[in-house]
């Protein structure tokens, strides 16, 4: 099981942090991953950027992710994740 957690504190929430939650989920259902990938929010991360959203995949904090990248933080990050969560 892979743990997603998306910061929806203020900084976040005003950087985009909804649509990400909303393309997220949606990438879950499109690649049928519901029973392996757990979407949490939290409020501050503590990590506030100047751009973008605070996502921690499992243990790791990525910061500055944004509707626009998503796409590329999702095939070199959550999936690489996900196959490694796999194998435990």
């Amino acid at each position: 099981m892979l743990f997603v957690e998306i910061c929806v504190g203020s900084s976040c929430h005003l950087k985009g942090a909804p649509r990400i939650v909303e393309l997220l989920q949606d990438r879950i259902e499109k690649n049928k991953l519901e029973n392996e990938i757990v979407l949490t929010g939290a409020f501050c991360s503590g990590r506030c950027n100047r751009v973008g959203v605070t996502i921690t995949v499992g243990e790791e904090v990525y910061t500055g992710i944004t509707p626009e990248g998503l796409g590329e933080f999702w095939e070199k990050t959550i999936v690489p994740a996900l196959e490694k969560a796999r194998e435990v």
